[in-house]
């Protein structure tokens, strides 16, 4: 009888150590995942295009009210929805082999719709493991395609390397 409470209690032993053993090896997993380059948090990412507006009339920066943007990507429309008192709106350009992006802004709900082709070439750099490769854009050029609301372009930066500039004024 003693020989069987003390293999027992062996076994005992041995079963605590071996939840001991799987626990850190879980804990060993849990914290050892993830790292640095698994999100793309610093700005390294492909940067938007910034557009501002301003009055045809007098040139100065102001403030629209409402503002719809939309985007064609290649496969139609896709829609960023309404944005209200805004002075400047980050649109993010196509990133396949495209030479250029039409971007479509509305002011109101039932007024019509003006189309702005955007033109660049781009340029690709690997960034981490975690961001992948980022596209940078040069040469931009933008045609007014459907006037109205829109009633003109101003250039900005001609480049997209990070978001801080103005690349493109938009004249209502």
């Amino acid at each position: 009888m003693k020989r069987q409470s003390h293999l027992i209690t062996n076994k005992n032993i041995r079963m605590k150590y071996f939840k001991l053993l799987i626990m850190f090896c879980f804990l060993g997993v849990l914290f050892s995942c993830g790292g640095d380059d698994d999100i793309c948090e610093s700005g390294e990412g492909t940067p938007r295009m910034r557009v501002a507006f301003r009055s045809d009339a007098s040139g100065k920066a102001m403030t629209l009210d409402s503002l719809y943007v939309s985007v064609d990507y290649g496969a139609g429309k896709i829609p960023f929805g309404w944005v209200t008192k805004v002075d400047n709106s980050l649109i993010p350009l196509r990133v396949d082999d495209s030479p250029y992006t039409d971007v479509y802004f509305k002011v109101s709900t039932k007024g019509t719709e003006s189309k702005v082709r955007v033109s660049y070439t781009t340029k690709t750099a690997y960034v981490s493991p975690g961001c992948g490769i980022k596209k940078s854009y040069e040469n931009l050029t933008s045609e007014l395609i459907t006037p109205n609301p829109v009633k003109g372009l101003d250039a900005g930066q001609n480049q997209i390397e990070n978001e801080d500039k103005i690349n493109l004024y938009l004249l209502f």
